[in-house]
């Protein structure tokens, strides 16, 4: 169809949810964290002691790389590296305190900033971005 109007909001919506995205991520912890550093401390807060397997596998990345974020996190005291339980060859990585309060900070200043933003639209711009909020999910989900 000529009149089609749903490639061009495609693109528009998926240039304006990155846009959004990275100025949400941009507000970051006092540890300056990387995104998927960050990720690696969310993983853990939610889900309590992974292996850097795990971790990779939710993240769809390889294992070395998720290694390689997991020493620099543990190198900064935001993580803790122990024996697997049950089987030697494996490590659990575990949130230390620090890691804990970084992801408390980061997402304290997330919606902080958030906050703001919206405070600043009006009552129907909010109402049309609840409604915008609950289809992203619909597409997420998908």
């Amino acid at each position: 169809m000529p009149n089609d109007p749903a490639p061009e909001l495609a693109s528009e919506l998926r240039v304006a949810v990155g846009q959004a995205s990275r100025r949400i991520r941009a507000q970051r912890g006092e540890a300056g964290l990387t995104d998927p550093q960050f990720t690696v401390l969310a993983w853990l807060n939610k889900n309590g002691p992974m292996t850097p397997g795990q971790l990779a596998e939710a993240e769809r990345i390889q294992p070395p790389s998720m290694t390689r974020t997991v020493n620099c996190l543990a190198d900064d005291g935001l993580v803790s590296k122990e024996p697997h339980p049950t089987d030697g060859r494996l490590v659990m990585v575990s949130l230390t305190d620090a890691g804990r309060h970084e992801v408390v900070e980061t997402r304290r200043r997330r919606a902080v900033w958030l906050d703001g933003v919206l405070e600043l639209m009006t009552p129907d711009e909010r109402a049309t971005l609840a409604d915008a909020a609950a289809l992203l999910r619909r597409i997420a989900a998908s």
